[in-house]
């Protein structure tokens, strides 16, 4: 029992250093369902940030485009600042309810 809830914990706090590959290898190398459960939470919690920072990313390349070097309208950097600013606080975010997540798995 005290494996299953090292292997779930580990899931969640694997956004430290393998995000997406540690919650794949526990939910195919174990058999518990609860642990599959805690792995599958976890990938989708680490697939959240990705997605933000693709959704980022593409604010930042379409800004561009409408960036006038001559005038001085600073709106694309509003958009840039603002599209990073959400982007850090949900990242800090998930990384900060992985570890609760963690923390309750171990109890």
């Amino acid at each position: 029992m005290e494996n299953q809830k090292i292997l779930a914990a580990f899931s969640y706090l694997s956004i430290f250093f393998a995000p997406f590959i540690v919650p794949l290898i526990v939910y195919f190398v174990t058999k518990d369902s609860d642990v599959k459960k805690h792995s599958i939470r976890a990938l989708v919690s680490h697939l959240v940030p990705f997605v933000f920072g693709i959704l980022f990313f593409i604010v930042f390349v379409f800004s561009t485009f409408s960036l006038d070097p001559t005038s001085s309208n600073n709106t694309v950097m509003i958009i840039w600042f603002v599209s990073f600013a959400i982007y850090a606080l949900v990242s800090l975010g998930i990384v900060i309810w992985n570890i609760i997540q963690a923390v309750r798995v171990i109890r």
